[in-house]
């Protein structure tokens, strides 16, 4: 009986850093622009301070989980998914807005 190991995980820290840096930021703007655009019925002035103060966490934690994936390269492609993702549910989000 053979047990299938997953691959392990590269060191590709210089890769998995820049897209983590740089991907995991767009991700959370994104994200930022996607809970401004979904909570219009909250004050702009708390809703605009609520957007502003996830971008942190969301990029930190984007960032500091990008070093699970098991390569640079792979890190890229599923952060670009989500970039994808996430840039195209707030083109929806202000399409669908009058």
């Amino acid at each position: 009986m053979s047990h299938l190991k997953p691959p392990p995980i590269q060191r590709d820290w210089v890769s998995k850093t820049l897209a983590g840096t740089l991907l995991g930021f767009t991700l959370a703007i994104a994200c930022s622009g996607v809970f401004a655009h979904l909570t219009h019925s909250i004050p702009m002035a708390t809703r605009a301070q609520l957007a502003m103060w996830m971008v942190a966490p969301i990029w930190l934690g984007t960032l500091s989980g990008v070093y699970a994936f098991a390569s640079g390269p792979r890190a890229w492609l599923w952060l670009s998914g989500a970039n994808l993702v996430a840039f195209g549910s707030l083109g929806l989000l202000r399409l669908s807005q009058p």
